[in-house]
């Protein structure tokens, strides 16, 4: 059989390994030179570090606290007390109502109050006459029973007069609307001369300004990862998890707060979990409202093998690196891909400080040999492109094809 018919018979991968084991390329490429050795490719060590998963989500900032400011007795408003948008302090005033009418209700309480006071005390004075005179059967036991209920009556009257005091007083004090939580004040709605309703309309809007909240839904699978981490031991519980954050004008994510609060269910529409981190907010840099970064740390660091993720390709449905094995002849190798890590990929199958193919990968086959030309690695384990020949620091030129491949 002809090697041109012989050729035509065999599957393309095979046609290459023939090739090359004649000495011929399917791109009529030589060597380095392109004097008829193995294409040239670019390889780097498999890396072995510590690896500390996490998981990014995006999220929105709210304050735990979120407060309309509404008054709780009708009146004509007299003042605003507080600039718009400043900080306050819980019990900082806010607004004035005009309380004249309610100061005279506690001084018409008071007075009817002394009234009914004056009436206890004949009562009571009567009643203890009437006893005294009941043994010698002056006063019939009939009228010492209507004197008692007259003396209970009054002292009701009595309380009843104090109760209504007590709630003129309350409307005195409502009158002066304070802060009910220290915050950032959202601006007045109403101004003085404007007659207000209890609880309508709403004054203005204060939002607490020392902490903040970041939302985020985590999917199901994620929850279910965690939730198995928990059951081995290698996440002591949800607050124990680092949870860091990044705004949308910042790199990375510089902030840290920490995990407090996970929903007891999720949502069968979007298979997803409410989660919640929170976040010191003492120096007033977050505004709730502004989207986020969430970085959620995941279980206990581990020794893991990383490859730069741009060496992971797909041979039909498995995923695979390119090795550069004994004689510079590639070796296909099954991975099974973790996570993605500064642009290293977690991947389980390769072995630390085999050589994987990362740049020239089009050039080159299994079970062909290939001009290796091994690249450095910073600390991370990312390849560092070589400098161009006859430049400072350039790469040595590859070494020849071994003699397995001649």
């Amino acid at each position: 059989m002809t090697k041109k018919s012989l050729a035509l018979s065999l599957s393309p991968l095979a046609v290459v390994a023939l090739l090359a084991a004649c000495g011929q390329h399917p791109d009529g490429a030589g060597g380095p030179g392109g004097a008829g050795g193995p294409p040239p490719v670019s390889v780097a060590p498999a890396t072995q570090r510590d690896i500390q998963e996490f998981d990014e989500f995006t999220a929105r900032l709210e304050a735990p606290d979120t407060v309309d400011v509404r008054a709780r007795v009708a009146g004509t408003i007299e003042a605003v007390r507080f600039k718009e948008g400043q900080l306050v302090r819980k019990g900082d005033p806010l607004f004035s109502i005009d309380a004249r009418a309610f100061k005279a209700d506690v001084a018409r309480a008071d007075a009817q109050i002394a009234a009914l006071k004056t009436q206890v005390d004949l009562a009571r004075a009567e009643l203890a006459r009437s006893e005294k005179l009941v043994s010698v059967n002056a006063v019939s036991p009939q009228e010492i029973d209507q004197q008692r209920a007259a003396l209970r009556a009054a002292e009701a009257n009595q309380k009843a007069a104090e109760a209504a005091l007590v709630q003129a007083r309350l409307n005195v004090e409502y009158a002066n609307i304070t802060a009910p939580v220290s915050g950032r004040t959202s601006r007045a709605n109403v101004t003085p001369g404007n007659l207000v309703g209890v609880g309508d309309p709403v004054l203005t809007t204060l939002v607490s300004s020392d902490k903040v909240y970041a939302y985020f839904d985590a999917s199901e699978a994620t929850y279910l990862k965690y939730m198995r981490a928990a059951r081995e031991g290698r996440v002591a519980s949800p607050a124990s998890l680092a949870v860091q954050m990044g705004l949308s004008n910042e790199e990375g994510f510089p902030h840290t707060g920490k995990l407090d609060f996970v929903d007891n269910r999720l949502d069968p529409a979007t298979a997803s979990i409410r989660a919640r981190a929170v976040f010191d907010n003492k120096n007033g840099q977050f505004t709730p409202g502004l989207y986020a970064r969430i970085k959620l740390g995941g279980a206990a660091s581990y020794a893991g093998v990383v490859v730069p993720d741009r060496a992971i390709t797909t041979d039909q449905t498995r995923k695979i690196v390119l090795v550069v094995g004994a004689n510079n002849i590639v070796q296909p190798r099954p991975v099974t891909p973790g996570a993605l890590i500064d642009g290293m990929r977690v991947v389980n199958g390769v072995k630390a400080g085999e050589l994987v193919i990362v740049d020239g990968l089009l050039r080159a086959f299994p079970g062909a040999p290939v001009t290796p030309q091994v690249l450095k690695v910073d600390d991370k384990g990312m390849p560092v492109p070589a400098a161009p020949p006859g430049q400072p620091g350039a790469a040595p030129a590859p070494a020849p094809a071994s003699a397995a491949s001649k």
